[in-house]
């Protein structure tokens, strides 16, 4: 077979593509994996700008005891890394009772989403608790914070299918370089955008600035956000059930950010600080203290605050966050930060997807092939949706699928 004209074609160099690829040259297939940004690793990009290894995108293998990632992390850290929570009260913080209540809070939050588990599919909003002291804050911390989204835009069923156990382990190389490394000796192309998609068969066709390659299949592992937003044309179309689905899967956004800090301001290492809502500040960012000892910090700010920002710009954003934190310990400790933009960014349009309510279906129909097409990544995972482990499964799951029903070219 000529390396042109690969058996499989594989659209993004991400976690899914990157299994998808490993996993067809494992079981004999020839492929090329084309990326349309100067980068691979996907959502997953670890930097070292401020001085110890930083992740823009994916940062925790969740579900680490099952996570297909796992067993590649040799110097991931053995158990959950957010080792207690501080709760900021708006002028100080929160009292061990106060805490105790949140728990019991947080703990009534997940049980009346179980209690709900049998009803048709709902906003995760409609379930849950309101009104409480601490409910607010647990609503926004499990929606925008967590999620991407806020409780209203969630579907219930697709959160209970999706609950992340620990424990949730944090790479100390990074998740980017993890999949960096994972990703040696692959043939990917960089800066090879696909503009169009023909499936029309036998095989596929894919055209872009690179020019054009045939393949007996192809594997997309492009967000839903490029795929909403037309960035491949598929010819044919794509069937009602599929474009639904992708409809039905928006992406959320959540914007992690860092900043320099040589002080230790009172706090331990891996101790999270989270705000409570107030009408006042209703979507407050969250952080984590100097991971591994590192000087520096980081957090994220999610859902509809994060695309407004996003929309600001990263001076803005930067400028919110240093305020922020400033309402807790004062001015002038931050140094060096750093914001990142996936929301902004043409080559993801987001973090990770989300099922809209009534739609927790749409995972699975999105990975329901079509002849010589599939999708994967983190929106096709039931279990791990939104996840680099999640996405690596999928990869692995597509791959395995062309090589037990080899189409015809």
């Amino acid at each position: 077979m000529s390396s042109t004209n690969p058996d499989v074609l594989v659209i993004g160099a991400g976690a899914a593509g990157i299994s998808a690829a490993r996993t067809l040259l494992a079981g004999g297939l020839s492929c090329v994996v084309l990326e349309a940004g100067p980068r691979l690793g996907g959502r997953a990009k670890t930097c070292l700008t401020l001085g110890a290894p930083f992740d823009h995108g994916a940062t925790w293998l969740h579900d680490a005891d099952t996570n297909p990632l796992t067993p590649f992390a040799t110097d991931a850290l053995d158990h959950d890394t957010v080792r207690e929570r501080h709760f900021w009260m708006g002028d100080r913080w929160a009292m061990p009772a106060e805490i105790a209540a949140h728990a019991r809070a947080e703990q009534a939050f997940f049980d009346a989403m179980d209690a709900a588990a049998h009803l048709p599919d709902r906003p995760v909003a409609s379930v849950v608790p309101e009104g409480g002291f601490w409910d607010a804050t647990i609503r926004h911390w499990q929606g925008a914070q967590i999620q991407a989204r806020e409780v209203e835009l969630l579907s219930l069923h697709d959160q209970i299918e999706n609950d992340l156990e620990g424990p949730n382990l944090l790479p100390r190389q990074g998740v980017g370089a993890l999949l960096a490394g994972l990703a040696e000796g692959l043939p990917i192309r960089l800066n090879a955008s696909v503009e169009s998609l023909d499936w029309s068969g036998p095989g596929v066709v894919v055209r872009g600035g690179f020019g054009q390659l045939r393949a007996r299949a192809a594997i997309v592992t492009v967000s839903t956000g490029v795929l909403a937003a037309g960035g491949i044309r598929f010819t044919p179309a794509l069937p009602a059930r599929h474009a639904q689905a992708v409809h039905d899967l928006p992406m959320g956004l959540l914007t992690k950010f860092g900043f320099r800090c040589s002080e230790r301001l009172g706090i331990a290492p891996f101790h999270g600080i989270r705000v409570r809502v107030t009408p006042e500040n209703p979507r407050p960012a969250s952080w984590i203290m100097w991971p591994f000892g590192a000087d520096h910090l980081f957090g994220f700010v999610g859902g509809a605050r994060a695309w407004a920002l996003s929309a600001a710009g990263p001076a803005e954003t930067e400028a919110a966050l240093r305020a922020e934190f400033a309402t807790i310990f004062g001015p002038g400790h931050l140094g060096q930060g750093l914001v990142t933009d996936w929301g902004e960014n043409p080559h993801f349009r987001g973090s990770y997807s989300q099922a809209r309510p009534g739609a927790a279906g749409a995972r699975a129909v999105l990975a329901e092939p079509l002849g010589p097409l599939l999708f994967a990544g983190e929106a096709t995972h039931r279990g791990l949706a939104g996840t680099v482990g999640g996405a690596w499964a999928e990869g692995e799951r597509a791959a395995q699928s062309v090589l037990d029903n080899p189409p015809t070219a």
